[in-house]
């Protein structure tokens, strides 16, 4: 029996999901061409370095929803594998 802490387990998944669908609205680049004004390539500009941003947030949600989920795997104990006692001091 393998004890998984669900709640981590599912926040890890959930985070994993974001990112997927991050990265799936996000897949294509914006492209130019070369015939533009100014404005059109500081808009351009603009909307690639919102795109590498956007690129970067995903792929840390994905990375720290996968480390969730490794981390759920351990994070629960036996309630009876290991009994404390408490030690009295000596007098």
């Amino acid at each position: 029996m393998v004890l998984v802490d669900k709640k981590i387990l599912a926040g890890g998944i959930a985070m994993i999901v974001a990112g997927i669908i991050l990265t799936v609205s996000v897949a294509e680049s914006p492209a130019g061409h070369p015939e533009m004004t100014e404005e059109e390539i500081i808009d351009l500009m603009v909307a690639e370095d919102e795109n590498q941003a956007f690129e970067m947030l995903s792929g840390i949600l994905i990375g720290i929803g996968f480390l969730l989920v490794l981390i759920s795997f351990g994070a629960r104990r036996k309630k009876d594998s290991v009994k404390r006692e408490e030690k009295k001091p000596a007098e």
